[in-house]
Order: structure tokens, then sequence, then C-alpha cells
């Protein structure tokens, strides 16, 4: 580490889905010394459009992209004010997103959004992660792939996601064509928060080669566009091309006007921005081949080094150099977890049940978890399949939808709420199967967000998967990994690795699994996987019928 830097400090700032976090970080060790959170005051647009009261169509998920501007303007001081240091002594700033967020904008960055005639048109705002509206240009993009034997479709495990950049928009296209026509840039929102904190446009790596199929250098062609839509020909060279930033290079310097939001020094570096999973890695010591991250929150997604490229079965992508340099960073994930866990509270569990947890101090959550953790495995009767909001990996399919199967006359709330908790482990157990199988070893399992506040879970999770689970040692895994690509950026380390060696943390094979019970849940995975099959994988396609019933009913 430099020596001038014993005394400084670095922010690191997480964009979630329902708010942005951020962390004071001592550049020396890693100590976080404060935080601050601020929660989006339009939250996610995926009923009705704020702006108008409009509804919106099924599987739509917008964000306000001033919400982000105010995180830097509320929640970076109060990290400030609550770690009681200078600020002169911040000497760099990173920050992550949720990926794929894309969002229009005009040349200058300004969002259409912001434009006051078309503050009332969907397209205009931010497109979040979990907006699967682009089901049927998905579908396109992979049919005509693979038609063409397009080269870069095997490093995304033959699928191409309605979450990422080209599937969205391409709807934007077809359904807006005016918007499309009048952005000057499609740009996801982790690089438009570090535009905004420097003045400068810069793509970085980890989003372009994840969500924005840029692989060795090359966007896909015009011809394979052309194919698409003899319209969207232009969009990878006039929509999207820019310049390409490394994870942990220097984006640009903080602005005058970004320093009075954030009281912050003008002039320190701000780092390339970055996704919240792949930035979390070397937060939790994991960046070296086999050390798979989940980061736990409202979805789930696991990232992992390799030392070379294998094609893995609906992965989300393998990028060199997307978590660190020099080895092949991996992506596969669940589209629902937490998501889910918090839909079933909000719409499936009795008033009593919250008298209850009341009178005891605990969260619904708690107290159905420690209702449910009482029973033996196997005790309710069900099994559950985590797609509630599709299915991410590995079967890329948004289309497909929840299910539990088991429910009887006397099946208990607590005992629904238990099976949800355990389809997510199967979940993350099919991921980590897929990749062993493909030559991809997962020797390690580390476990970081939110989630990793339930033992429960983390015990279930390490009994399905039958391996020890390490926990990352910050409750914002992101926000400080964010803030050790802020210290490389600043020049204190010489990489990501060295910074993540000194200021990350992990509590080793915190959770271990229990033979019998991982036993008892080998039986319940073979139903799962049952299930899985049968509707995942073409044995019937009733959960593409329904969804379909659902559009043609409601005029989407």
């Amino acid at each position: 580490m430099s020596t001038n830097t014993e005394d400084a400090y670095v922010v690191g700032v997480d964009y979630g889905t329902l708010s942005g976090r951020a962390v004071v970080v001592r550049v020396s060790d890693g100590a976080e010394l404060g935080s601050g959170v601020h929660e989006y005051p339009h939250a996610v647009m995926d009923t009705t459009l704020a702006s108008t009261g409009a509804k919106l169509p099924p599987d739509w998920a917008l964000q306000v992209p001033a919400d982000y501007v105010e995180v830097l303007k509320v929640a970076v001081p109060a990290a400030i004010a609550e770690a009681g240091i200078d600020p002169a002594k911040v000497i760099g700033i990173g920050t992550d997103f949720t990926a794929s967020t894309p969002l229009p904008v005009l040349a200058d960055g300004t969002p259409l959004n912001e434009l006051p005639e078309y503050a009332d048109r969907p397209h205009a705002y931010v497109k979040l992660w979990k907006h699967h509206a682009a089901g049927e240009q998905a579908d396109r993009i992979n049919r005509v792939a693979a038609e063409r034997g397009e080269s870069w479709l095997p490093r995304y495990g033959g699928f191409i996601s309605s979450e990422w950049e080209f599937a969205k928009a391409l709807q934007l296209l077809e359904e807006d064509r005016e918007l499309y026509d009048r952005m000057d840039h499609w740009v996801e929102a982790a690089d438009w928060i570090v535009w905004q904190l420097t003045g400068e446009y810069v793509r970085n790596a980890c989003t372009a080669g994840y969500k924005g199929i840029l692989q060795d250098g090359e966007l896909p062609s015009r011809d394979f566009l052309a194919a698409l839509n003899p319209e969207f020909a232009g969009f990878g060279d006039e929509k999207l091309a820019y310049r390409i930033g490394q994870l942990g290079e220097a984006a640009g310097r903080l602005t005058a006007e970004a320093a009075a939001w954030t009281g912050l020094p003008e002039g320190i570096a701000v780092a390339v921005g970055n996704v919240d999973a792949h930035v979390t890695a070397p937060a939790a010591k994991a960046v070296e081949p086999g050390q798979m991250v989940a980061i736990m929150g409202t979805s789930t997604c696991h990232v992992m080094n390799h030392t070379e490229v294998v094609e893995v079965p609906g992965m989300c992508g393998v990028v060199d150099g997307g978590i660190s340099a020099g080895l092949y960073g991996y992506e596969a994930g669940q589209s629902g977890v937490g998501d889910i866990f918090a839909w079933f509270v909000k719409n499936q569990v009795p008033a009593r049940y919250f008298d209850d947890a009341r009178a005891a101090g605990k969260s619904v959550h708690q107290h159905l978890t420690d209702l449910a953790a009482a029973d033996p495995v196997g005790a309710h009767g069900l099994i559950a399949l985590d797609w509630h909001s599709g299915n991410r990996s590995v079967l890329v399919d948004h289309q497909l939808s929840g299910l539990v199967v088991g429910a009887t006359l006397t099946t208990r709330t607590e005992e629904l709420y238990r099976a949800l908790l355990e389809a997510t482990a199967f979940g993350t157990r099919k991921i980590v199967e897929t990749f062993n199988a493909s030559g991809v070893p997962v020797k390690e399992f580390i476990a970081a967000g939110g989630l990793v506040k339930n033992p429960f879970l983390m015990q279930v999770y390490s009994d399905v998967l039958r391996m020890p689970i390490s926990v990352i040692g910050s409750d914002q895994g992101p926000a400080l990994g964010s803030a050790i690509h802020a210290a490389v950026a600043a020049g204190a380390y010489p990489d990501v690795k060295t910074a993540g060696d000194a200021m990350g943390r992990v509590e080793k094979a915190k959770y271990v699994p229990d033979a019998e019970r991982a036993d008892d849940y080998d039986a319940l995975y073979a139903e799962y996987t049952a299930l899985h099959d049968y509707f995942g994988r073409g044995g019937n396609e009733v959960m593409h019928r329904l969804k379909a019933l659902k559009r043609k009913a409601v005029g989407a």
C-alpha cells in the first residue's frame, strides 16, 4: 500500500433494488466506519407509472433515475457524518448497481423521462433488472443466434435473458420507436451514475460483458442485429458502443457539482462502475478459481472465477476479467429469492401471524422461520419451484412461474414458507451441480447479502448443498466491494485482489452440513428435479400457456 494512504478513506455506494447504501471504509484495513441508506422515493414501478397513475402491463419493472442521484445527496453525507471523519481524507468513491438496469438518455446524459413531453411514456424510464416484458424479443435473439451459429452464444450458456440490454432495447424499438430514435445512448444505470459523478461516460467491462454481449472486444454484428429487425442493425454502433473501462480503473474525477452533492473533495478518483454481485467477490476474499460467491437478496447472483472458458448450460455469461483481472469470471443466478419470501408474507400470511410476531418482538419473517424450523425435514409434505420471477439459471426462461405441490387442508402457513425457503436452496444446488458437471468445479461456497442474517436459511443451504458455507464478514458486501475498487482506482493498491486481501473479510465454514438432514433433503431434491425438468424442459408448457392467457386477458 502507498505510504501516503495510511490515514485515508474511501466510499462505496451500493445501488440495490429498493435503496442505495453508502459506506465509509478505511483504506489500510477495510474497517467500516459509517454507513447511510436512502430508500428510492419511487421504489419499483411494476403496476402503475408514478407520473400518471397509468396501469403498466404484466412483467414490467421501472425506476426513476433521479432517485439514484438522491442517494448521493443523502446516503453519502450520512455515512460521512456517522464515520466522524474529515471528508478531506477521502481519496476515492466506487459504485455498483443491479444489472441489467438500462435507461435511454440524450447525448449529455439527460434521461428521456426528464423531458416533459416524455414523462408519461413508460419506455422513457429505467428498466430495472427484473423487467421481464422483453421475453418475446429475448426468444427471438436466442433463436436467430442459434440458427446463425453466433460464436458468442455459448459464452452465455446458449441463452440471452430478457433481463439484458439487447432484449430490452429491441422491445423499446418495437414498442416506442419515437423514443428509440430520440435517445443517443442506451446506458446501464451502473455507468449512468458514474457519468453523473465524473461528467464522463465510460462503460464498465463487467456489465458490458455479462449483460451487453461484449465478447473479445466485439459486439454482435450489424448483420445479426438486422436479422432480428432491420431497424435494429445500428443499435450496437449508434446507441451502445463506447469506451470500456476495466474494473478497478478510474473512470474519471469527481466534479464540483458531485462534490457538492456528496460533501466529498472535488477531483478524487471515481472507480469504473460495477455490478453488485461481481463487486462483492473481493470483499469476501473470494477471487480464486472455485470460490463461488452467492449474493443473496431479492434475487441471488452466483459469481466465480475460473482459469479458462468452458460452456456451462444456463450460465449468465463468462467474461475475461469480469470479476478480476487474469481470470474468466462466471455468473449464474436466481431471479427471485428474497422477493419470493416478501411476496408470500405480503399476500399469503393471515393477520394472526403478524399479531403473534408483534407480541414476541419479532419480524413476521423471523416468526415464520422459527415456527418452520421446529419440524423435521419433509414433515410438511411439500415441494416448491422457486420460479415466481421466472428462472434465470439454468433454464433461462422468464415465462416460468412458481409452484407448490403437496398442499392439503391441514397445511400451515409456516410450512408453505419453509417450502419456499427450501426451493431457493434447491435452485442453488441445481446451479452448483451444473457448474460441477461442466468442468468448472465449485470448491467453496461463500454467502453474502441480506439473507445471510437468517441462520436457519443458511443451514438449509448447507444441508441441501452438502457443503460448508462461509459467510462474508460484512453486512454491506457490495458497498465494501465498491470501496475496495475505489481504493485501487485511487492508487492505494496495485490490483483488486491485493486490495481485497487487505480490506475484505470472511468467516470460513460458519455453517456445516448435517449428514442426516442432508440425506432427507436429497429425497426432496429428487422431487424438485422431477418437477424442474417436467415444467422447465418441455415436458409441459402449462406455465407458458397461463402467461399467454394472462397477457391476452389484460390486453398486453
